[in-house]
């Protein structure tokens, strides 16, 4: 399956599913002729006698060194080279192949120079398989992802390493088993490749696509625990919402709602209850969810417009006939999106856990057992699941402090403020693992306790929930290795599993609320 781009218009959806289903990507046709028509302006700056940053000059402060003509090639083939400093774990396929899609959207705009060539060979290797090895460290988010994308730009020409077909092979030794020919950089386009923010806004844009799947778990675990510990549903009644107008604490709540709707365990206790009020975790859900939720869409807008930009170094401008030096390849705007999301997902995981420690606690659970298991004492049931879950949340506190506020100058001061939003993005894939480990206790502790209130029922739609648990992780009877089971209880988060069940609808990224 190959989906067809359209440069300026892609959306946040199509964005997920090259990601999650790792389809191969090609760009509409219509884009060649503004492609064409920049690297023939390229072509010819690159014969000519004034200087071109990039394009007959050195890089960066070696920018005043002029380069003669028949060096083009060679310039352009050191550049990658030289620029192939990543260090650290390699970033997964996935992510990198979202990468790469990325590049060519903003080549594709024709504001780069490029050939269609290189177009064309990054399409060959998206449905090829062939996945340049990118280190995940050494960007600094300025100047673009220098390193990260000449790792990427190095299998083109033949060099670095590659993943095909399960194993890692030399760069030029993957295309070839795959059928595809290196290119020889021309004028700009070893720039044109490293230049930009492909690297960043794939991380972030995983980030906010786990993030928000995330978030959707995280309504359906807080309904399942809100009925575990015999919660009140009155806060969630549609009036509180509307008066204070937050799209997302309206949505969350009218979600919550329906997905409690029908519990007979909720009916119980409407009449004679001692509790005046639940406590905030319980109580508050739409308004931290939902304010999360908020901050999400806006971190997607962000996003999607950077995804579709064009954030190289300089820049053809075809209807003023003029190649000109900017800064587009600072991702400040990815750096705050990503510090954004970080907040969200740390808020959604510390409700959570809040949560869970209600639930184990007897003082607080409303008649539960001590730990959610049948015989406490000589069982301690899910005591340390709950000290993971403080464990997890504390972690994401300190990940969730901004990287967008901490610059360094860098390249002898030429690039003297930075972003940092690689490493600010690359953070989320571990803050939203440790999220979902929550949501996964969550939804243990949550089921355990429904399952201690029968002969009771909850809600028809959270015992499609509580059936879809159980069809893996049995109830928690006598003390057990646990670790199996919250590994499948985050997995059942992370794969949509709980939210299918649950029919939650309403709730697709970058969809208005």
């Amino acid at each position: 399956m190959t989906v067809t781009l359209i440069p300026a218009s892609v959306k946040l959806a199509e964005l997920e599913r090259i990601w999650r289903d790792q389809v191969a990507v090609k760009l509409d046709p219509s884009a060649r002729a503004g492609v064409e028509a920049a690297h023939a302006m390229v072509r010819k700056a690159a014969d000519g006698e004034d200087a071109v940053y990039g394009v007959n000059t050195g890089f960066g402060k070696l920018a005043s060194v002029k380069i003669a003509p028949e060096d083009t090639e060679t310039l352009q083939r050191n550049l990658i080279l030289s620029h192939c400093c990543g260090v650290g774990e390699p970033l997964d396929t996935p992510t990198t192949r979202l990468m790469m899609a990325l590049k060519l959207l903003s080549l594709g705009r024709g504001a780069s120079g490029v050939r269609w060539e290189l177009i064309e060979l990054i399409e060959g290797m998206l449905a090829k398989g062939v996945t340049p090895v990118v280190p995940s460290q050494g960007s600094v988010g300025a100047s673009g992802d220098l390193a990260p994308l000449a790792h990427m730009a190095a299998v083109m020409i033949g060099a670095g390493e590659a993943l095909y077909k399960d194993q890692v092979l030399a760069g030029g030794e993957a295309l070839a088993k795959a059928g595809l020919t290196p290119v020889v950089l021309g004028p700009k386009e070893g720039l044109a490749l490293i230049n930009g923010t492909q690297f960043s806004t794939a991380c972030a844009l995983v980030g906010l696509f786990s993030a928000w799947r995330n978030a959707a778990s995280s309504i359906v675990t807080s309904s399942l625990s809100t009925d575990a510990i015999m919660g009140s549903t009155a806060p969630l009644v549609d009036e509180i919402h509307t008066l204070r107008g937050h799209p997302g604490q309206i949505n969350v709540a009218r979600a919550m709602r329906e997905l409690m709707d029908g519990s007979e365990i909720r009916e119980s206790h409407r009449e004679g209850d001692t509790r005046v009020q639940d406590p905030y975790c319980i109580r508050c859900q739409p308004q931290v969810t939902g304010a999360a939720m908020d901050l999400l869409r806006f971190a997607g807008q962000t996003l999607e417009i950077e995804a579709n930009a064009v954030t190289d170094n300089p820049l053809v401008l075809k209807e003023d006939g003029r190649i000109v030096s900017g800064g587009n390849f600072h991702a400040e705007p990815v750096a705050f999106a990503a510090d954004q999301i970080a907040l969200a997902v740390a808020e959604i995981g510390a409700i959570a856990q809040r949560r869970v420690a209600l639930m184990v606690d007897p003082t607080l659970s409303h008649d539960l057992p001590p730990f959610l298991t049948p015989e406490p004492g000589l069982n301690s049931g899910l005591m340390i699941a709950e000290v993971t879950t403080a464990a997890l949340m504390s972690e994401n506190k300190h990940l969730a402090n901004p990287c967008s506020t901490d610059s360094t100058p860098t390249s002898a001061n030429q690039e003297d403020h930075v972003s940092m939003a690689a490493h600010g993005a690359r953070r989320l894939a571990r803050m939203n693992a440790n999220l979902a480990n929550i949501l996964g206790v969550e939804l243990i502790c949550a089921a355990q306790g429904v399952e201690f209130r029968s002969p009771l029922k909850t809600s028809p739609g959270l015992l499609n929930v509580l059936k879809s648990v159980r069809a893996d992780i049995p109830t928690v009877k006598e003390d057990r290795y646990m670790a199996p089971d919250l590994a499948k209880a985050a997995e059942l988060v992370t794969e949509g599993t709980i939210v299918a069940a649950a029919k939650l609808s309403g709730f697709v990224v970058g969809e208005d609320a």
